[in-house]
């Protein structure tokens, strides 16, 4: 799978909305075929900042980038950013998240 993080410094003024501002764009990727996952959590010490955790079965990557919706959120939102975002993608076996062998819980 092809696996992204992507940390997003939001201006402060849309910080709160972000998930709204992104709602149509998150939605038509999770309907993706080949999306597995893509996920938006709120940084606890960095209110202003999104990471985006999304993976892609191997050959649904250029799909995505090539969608509409894709081209709709470069055009809206990289005013609502304070810099260009941050990311580090790669492939890995699998298609699933693996368990915490360190914390299993019984």
């Amino acid at each position: 799978m092809i696996f992204i993080a992507a940390k997003f410094k939001v201006k402060p003024e849309y910080a709160d909305e972000w998930p709204e501002h992104t709602r149509a764009f998150t939605d038509a990727t999770r309907a993706e075929p080949g999306n597995l996952w893509f996920d938006w959590s709120r940084s606890v010490e960095d209110p202003n900042e999104y990471v985006l955790l999304e993976a892609f079965q191997d050959d649904a990557g250029e799909t995505h980038v090539t969608s509409e919706h894709f081209k709709q959120a470069q055009e809206d939102l990289p005013q609502l950013l304070q810099e260009t975002p941050k990311v580090r993608n790669m492939m890995l076996d699998g298609e699933q998240w693996d368990e915490l062998g360190e914390m299993k819980v019984d």
